[in-house]
């Protein structure tokens, strides 16, 4: 039998995580977005209450949780401000390739430094003309003696401004396509330019950055895995980070439909609040749907993985449902405001510009469905295990 019905200790952190973005982020999240300002402050309460980093390994100083609290956390700070949530989690991003092809002395560096302190971490994937097609990626890393070099500029680095160690993706050989494609952990005390902070739409609070690498040096044992395996680390990492950005996507749509609804009660037209309006009660019965089913392919995706299976083609499913449904439920709540939803003093308008970047990052809806497309039109007869 399907059971869904959450432990103690996932009800527990599901209650730490939405006090805290009640108490410490909402309260501050539209100040921040208008600002573009960095959350240092939140970021060092976050560390110290214990929301970042969910799924550091417990033999290296973290909480070791599983998948599926992953998800209960990311969605309750979403709730509060999805540029907040993800300057707080996408540690687990830069993280995950360290822990799957990291060897033990670089883990217990690396890793440990996160644990220690409330520290950032990268990943290094996107360049200005390589986006989805990740094969025409240019920075390379070439051997020398005991060392690889690396040079290259990657963009849209979340928290790239400040992190103090980048997980890089570059060629190591530059004719094999995605197939020569490395991954490795570098430093910043190596050479790591930042070369700028990108002016967003949305997720204001939340630092992107250009960053660059000019001749950076480092010891060869920061290869993270196999020489030129580095693709397919980089998308066991994707697999094991989308249900998470999903569930912020389900944050977001939730925090649009509460506002949504609690506008629509207290507007009154006609007479009436705004509520009483068959119109109106559609559009928030069709937005309470997409975030309970947003939320359900969510958990499935990341029960899959405690499970230890296969889920990639759940998570895209997750990935691409929840992030359409909080663009679809935000540009409603909009709608229900009127006038007043396209103004900056009323809270849904920052819902809707927050939610479009859903619909981008760690792989975009159109990437999702071609994800989705080939796992239906070409499925695996033999289910691979998550570590594969």
């Amino acid at each position: 039998m399907v059971d869904f019905t959450l432990s103690d200790e996932q009800k527990d952190l599901r209650e730490l995580a939405h006090d805290f973005a009640a108490k410490e982020i909402r309260p501050v999240a539209w100040e921040y977005d208008r600002e573009s300002t960095w959350p240092q402050e939140i970021v060092e309460k976050a560390w110290e209450v214990g929301l970042m980093n969910p799924h550091l390994p417990e033999e290296y100083g973290g909480p070791g949780l599983d998948y599926l609290s992953g998800c209960l956390l990311e969605e309750e700070l979403a709730w509060g401000c999805s540029g907040i949530g993800t300057s707080l989690t996408c540690n687990g991003l830069a993280l995950a390739p360290v822990a799957l092809g990291g060897s033990e002395e670089i883990k217990r560096h690396y890793l440990g430094m996160l644990a220690e302190e409330p520290k950032l971490a990268s990943f290094c994937l996107t360049e200005p003309d390589a986006g989805s097609d990740v094969s025409g990626m240019r920075t390379t890393a070439v051997r020398k003696g005991s060392s690889y070099v690396i040079n290259g500029t990657k963009t849209f680095i979340t928290n790239g401004s400040h992190a103090d160690w980048y997980t890089v993706y570059a060629k190591t050989d530059m004719d094999a396509g995605h197939k020569g494609i490395s991954a490795f952990v570098v430093p910043r005390e190596a050479g790591v330019t930042v070369d700028k902070k990108e002016d967003k739409l949305g997720q204001r609070a939340s630092d992107t950055a250009m960053v660059s690498f000019h001749d950076v040096e480092i010891p060869a044992e920061n290869l993270l895995g196999e020489e030129n395996k580095g693709f397919k680390l980089a998308m066991m990492t994707l697999d094991r980070t989308r249900p998470g950005v999903a569930a912020m996507a389900v944050g977001i749509g939730r925090a649009a439909m509460e506002f949504a609804s609690d506008y629509a009660k207290e507007r009154v037209q006609f007479g009436v609040p705004i509520a009483m309006h068959q119109a109106i009660q559609f559009m928030i019965a069709d937005m309470a749907t997409k975030v309970e089913a947003a939320r359900l392919l969510v958990w499935q995706s990341g029960a899959l993985l405690d499970q230890g299976k296969r889920n990639t083609l759940a998570c895209s499913h997750a990935k691409r449902f929840a992030a359409d449904s909080a663009m679809e439920i935000a540009t409603d709540a909009v709608q229900v405001y009127g006038g007043y939803g396209f103004i900056k003093d009323y809270p849904v308008e920052k819902l809707m510009r927050d939610a479009k970047i859903m619909q981008l990052y760690e792989g975009t809806s159109q990437i999702q469905r071609l994800v989705i497309a080939r796992e239906v039109l070409m499925p695996r007869r033999v289910t691979e295990a998550a570590t594969a």
